[in-house]
């Protein structure tokens, strides 16, 4: 799961935050049309999105994990547009325990990265260009369009994953390093 840190440039985040892991758009459409706060168009942030996401309490977690990830100037300024489906931190909560601390170990940096920019969509895409009937049952959008400077920011209850990860597994990996490193391994 490590890799080379080093070898990671600003060009390499955002390739990968442009190909490797954006959302297909219907998944995207699915995902925002689901309850949604209904007078988001008053939430206006003059900053990017993540000084908007460090400035809100809600996004402790997202943000350690951006921070760990390298990856807060990937989605900062004059990067954009951009839209976040941002994890509050209840929504990291909700994951199994360990699994967030597990992620923000330094040889875990792909892994989180891979999580994090499973977030990311290269466009802005607000609730309103959306159709109608679209959902998604396993998540729901708590906040939509919360406009920033180089994007848009949508609040979601729940992690999401890419297929390429399988998060039990990850997790069973991370507890077994730590019984290795606790038994001297």
């Amino acid at each position: 799961m490590c890799c080379n840190r080093t070898q990671n440039t600003t060009g390499t985040k955002h390739h990968l935050i442009k190909v490797k892991l954006s959302f297909a758009f219907a998944t995207i459409a699915a995902i925002c049309s689901t309850a949604v706060n209904t007078n988001a168009e008053e939430l206006v942030s003059p900053v990017d999105i993540p000084s908007t996401v460090i400035n809100t309490e809600l996004f402790t977690t997202l943000v350690a994990g951006l921070t760990a990830a390298d990856l807060v100037s990937a989605v900062a300024e004059p990067n954009s547009p951009f839209t976040l489906f941002a994890p509050s931190d209840d929504a990291f909560a909700a994951l199994p325990e360990g699994l967030v601390m597990c992620l923000l170990k330094e040889e875990n940096v792909d892994a989180l990265s891979a999580i994090l920019t499973y977030h990311v969509f290269n466009g802005a895409v607000l609730s309103t260009d959306l159709t109608d009937g679209m959902m998604a049952p396993t998540l729901q959008v708590t906040t939509a369009d919360i406009m920033t400077s180089n994007g848009v920011i949508h609040i979601i209850d729940a992690v999401l994953v890419p297929p390429s990860i399988d998060a039990a597994a990850f997790l069973e990996t991370c507890k077994q390093g730590v019984v290795d490193s606790v038994i001297g391994m």
